[in-house]
């Protein structure tokens, strides 16, 4: 039987990607849809891979927001915790489709070149500062969205990132305090289009960065207590089924605590606001000769 031939955008690019550490205990935060209910809810995934429970049955009366349900601190986690330990319905992870963890946040700030063996990757020398950009919340799409190539660029790229997520307003953050600011972790794919990054409009970062749909996120937001230790963890990327990039957060030139106490002496950060903490080597830019995400043929059915 003969398959009509149809062109779809690349999807493995985020699905391939692994949650980049084991959790201790099994608070993984999600926001979803599913047919049987209106707008999005909040949940929690069952396991690394499990179905959802909805959050929003358990009490009504949480919001039905990432941002918001932070906003409102302990006594939002402390109903997340009972509903944990409750017997709840699971609902199929078939049911469900699952948004970013975080949307609509205040901020996104990104920071380049926090890997030591990225740095070696680029043969330049490891900064002495965190260098930090930014992305638009409207690139921030769910963990199983497609990307988008966009016709503007023909050198968009890969990049696998552990991502914190602030759990309550702060400035002028000291390192030593600042994990009290933190709600969690997740998994973030800085998407990047090389040629406006590194030619075009001056060099400067932003552009290439924050076209739609290059910032997916997710699926869950793991809480910070659920992570032994988030700069002692696996981190990975596959591309088409072949491991591209593959480290460990101990190569992290600054730590989570060092960034959010350099970031926060500038802007207030805000219950919700992402810091995508930078990307190991293995990206395709440094490739040689330099390998780029193209929109793929595939054979399906009618």
């Amino acid at each position: 039987m003969l398959f009509p031939v149809r062109r779809r955008l690349l999807t493995a690019l985020l699905q391939a990607q692994h949650w980049p550490f084991q959790p201790s205990r099994d608070m993984r935060l999600v926001q979803f849809q599913a047919p049987h209910l209106t707008g999005p809810h909040l949940g929690l995934e069952s396991g690394n891979g499990g179905g959802v429970i909805n959050l929003n049955a358990f009490d009504p009366t949480l919001p039905k927001t990432m941002v918001e349900f932070l906003e409102q601190g302990e006594s939002t986690l402390s109903v997340a915790r009972r509903a944990l330990a409750a017997q709840l319905p699971v609902l199929p992870r078939t049911e469900v489709t699952f948004l970013a963890p975080v949307t609509r946040p205040d901020k996104v700030v990104c920071v380049g070149m926090n890997y030591v063996d990225h740095c070696k990757e680029q043969n330049v020398p490891v900064p002495k500062e965190p260098i930090i950009f930014s992305k638009f919340a409207s690139s921030i799409v769910g963990p199983y969205d497609e990307v988008i190539l966009p016709p503007e660029s023909q050198e968009v790229d890969w990049e696998v990132e552990l991502a914190v997520v602030i759990g309550k307003k702060g400035k002028h953050i000291k390192a030593t305090d600042a994990m009290a600011y933190v709600a969690g972790f997740t998994v973030a794919h800085d998407v990047s289009a090389r040629d406006w990054q590194m030619r075009r409009n001056g060099r400067q970062w932003l552009l290439g960065k924050t076209f739609d749909t290059f910032c997916p996120l997710g699926p869950a937001l793991v809480t910070k207590d659920s992570v032994a230790d988030p700069h002692n963890l696996k981190i990975c990327c596959r591309v088409n089924g072949e491991v591209v990039q593959s480290s460990n957060t101990s190569q992290m030139v600054f730590k989570t605590e060092e960034l959010i106490a350099w970031v926060s002496q500038f802007v207030t950060l805000y219950p919700g606001d992402i810091i995508l903490t930078g990307t190991p080597p293995g990206v395709g830019v440094f490739r040689k000769p330099p390998v780029f995400l193209k929109i793929c043929v595939c054979q399906t059915k009618d």
